[in-house]
């Protein structure tokens, strides 16, 4: 998993200092607010992706250039509440979420072209810029490891025609887009490798249709308590996920909403968690900080509508012990989630591989995932069925190259899939429990029997 030194060292000084005693771990993008603003129930706070506000309490930007002189025909306050978030939200030049000349300190890097390496984590070989980055740098105090992203910024590929190798936003293309909402189509697929999207260089992205299957059965889980991730139909009432998608404050809380079919005719179809399965060796603190048990990051939830009788749902395959490695890494792999970038769109990969097989249970691939992809799912097609080899994960640092990005692999629970699709295992609700609480849900072994 990805490591930090100094910076996660920073971020655990913070944590013990606001008295937390966890490292959150969600898949919605982090709001644009300052740390010490931060609620420590709020499950965007920190990620294993996204360390974000936190770290910018501690690299906050000068209100003014080091000389003292303002940029010539600039000016303005920070008196929005986003102000010295780190990330310019004046509108026309940022994200919007200010009115005009409020964010000054956020944004005037950009507005004179006088970006720097002024950031303390400047030259780490990271990108640290919100947004593509890790967000604990000022926007335009990372420009070496940024590299030309400028194309990037507050952008994204939210428009229905995304995807298309059409540029539709208006004034560049043909208008059928909003601004800055057709990123790929108009500012081209490059990815410089330094930012924090799991693209190898390239966003090969595409929009899948969600009324036909079985993108129509990959949905949402969107957590009563906050954030989102991806999630599958794996039998009529029973969808799978990642593991840490339904972790908050230090505890299991699988409470929540899945709705999928987001095309289909009369809307999507939604239905409510009511039970959860996870893996015995599960433990999001060991999880966020280590590459120890990536394989255990999966949960089947069981919803209250078998929505799977109307829509159908995927198979599940075991596709190392089917095929053996070396055939498991030439198969056409297909993925698809619902990314932070692609607004209501899900978004996807046709045509990638599996690059490794790993002893505890996982794999490594070269998909295009992001924020928000989190539990989507891995799946092989042949002879006209559509099956689940693995869910998305997480990615590991690698000093030789891009980052290795993650899926843990159905062979952790398909096994466990019918007794629980049948109720005869499971944590028996949804109610909240945290490590060592009396009646906390014992996770299940390897065997389907319920653990000591």
């Amino acid at each position: 998993m990805r490591t930090f030194l100094g910076a996660v060292a920073l971020a655990a000084s913070v944590g013990v200092a606001a008295g937390w005693t966890y490292l959150q771990v969600s898949d919605a993008p982090a709001p644009s607010a300052s740390a010490a603003a931060i609620d420590a129930g709020d499950p965007t706070i920190l990620t294993s992706r996204d360390y974000t506000r936190i770290l910018q309490e501690f690299q906050k930007p000068a209100p003014q250039r080091p000389d003292g002189a303002r940029p010539a025909g600039y000016t303005g306050d920070d008196s929005c509440r986003h102000a010295n978030d780190g990330e310019c939200d004046d509108p026309g030049i940022g994200t919007g979420a200010c009115a005009l000349n409020t964010d000054y300190s956020d944004c005037w890097r950009i507005v004179s072209g006088e970006e720097d390496d002024s950031c303390q984590w400047a030259n780490d070989g990271e990108c640290d810029e919100p947004g593509f980055g890790t967000g604990a740098c000022t926007q335009g105090t990372d420009v070496s490891d940024c590299g030309d992203v400028t194309h990037l910024r507050f952008r994204n590929d939210s428009c229905e025609l995304a995807f298309n190798n059409i540029c539709d936003e208006p004034e560049i293309g043909t208008g059928q887009c909003e601004a800055r909402t057709d990123r790929s189509d108009c500012g081209g697929r490059h990815r410089p490798l330094t930012i924090n999207d799991h693209f190898f260089g390239e966003d090969d992205r595409v929009v899948m249709d969600t009324a036909q299957f079985p993108w129509s059965v990959v949905g949402t889980i969107s957590s009563d308590r906050g954030g989102g991730c991806t999630a599958t139909l794996v039998a009529p009432d029973v969808i799978v996920t990642a593991a840490h998608c339904i972790h908050s404050e230090d505890q299991l809380y699988a409470g929540g909403v899945f709705s999928t079919g987001f095309a289909l005719p009369g809307g999507p179809r939604t239905a409510r968690v009511i039970d959860h399965l996870i893996d015995e060796e599960w433990d999001s603190e060991r999880f966020s900080q280590t590459d120890e048990i990536d394989g255990t990051d999966w949960a089947l939830l069981r919803i209250d509508e078998p929505l799977g009788d109307e829509l159908g749902y995927v198979g599940v395959l075991d596709i190392v012990a089917d095929r053996g490695e070396r055939e498991t890494q030439n198969a056409r792999i297909w993925q698809a989630g619902y990314s932070w970038d692609t607004g209501s769109n899900l978004s996807g990969n046709e045509d990638c591989r599996i690059l490794e097989t790993y002893a505890d249970d996982t794999i490594s691939h070269d998909c295009d995932t992001t924020r928000g992809d989190s539990g989507s799912p891995f799946m092989v097609h042949e002879d006209g069925e559509w099956q689940i080899i693995a869910t998305d994960s997480n990615f590991r640092s690698n000093p030789d190259g891009p980052f290795i990005y993650i899926s843990s692999r159905s062979s952790r629970w398909i096994h466990l899939l019918e007794d629980f699709a049948a109720g005869r295992i499971g944590a028996g609700g949804l109610r909240p429990q945290g490590p060592g609480k009396p009646g906390a849900p014992q996770p299940v072994k390897a065997d389907g029997q319920a653990g000591q």
